[in-house]
């Protein structure tokens, strides 16, 4: 599950001490908190897919537009278990969560058991 993915010319981490999103422009070699907010859950996974950065958190999937200063929720049906990490094929999303593997061909926004 990436922790640290790399948007254009900056890094993107969880920053799991401080339940954070945090950006380097230096390579890695320092860090800046871009995201702290505890109502997203606890940060577990970032996908870049296509022009959005999805989160799998502790309260569902969330999309930032904004490179990850703020997200909006995309999933968060309990029925589907609590996301745990996302993976692209280039033809859909996959999910591995607390209730099995699910799949989704609309960016996330539902699911169907794999």
């Amino acid at each position: 599950m990436p922790q640290i993915i790399n948007l254009g010319k900056e890094l993107l981490r969880i920053n799991t001490q401080k339940n954070s999103i945090d950006y380097s422009h230096n390579e890695g070699r320092s860090w800046v908190m871009r995201c702290n907010n505890s109502s997203y859950g606890t940060f577990r996974d970032l996908l870049l897919y296509g022009r959005e950065l999805l989160a799998c958190t502790s309260k569902g999937i969330y999309v930032s537009t904004n490179n990850g200063y703020s997200f909006a929720i995309r999933c968060s049906n309990s029925s589907y278990g609590e996301f745990l990490n996302l993976q692209d094929t280039g033809r859909e999303l996959i999910a591995n969560t607390t209730k099995g593997i699910y799949y989704s061909q609309n960016a996330g926004r539902s699911w169907v058991t794999r």
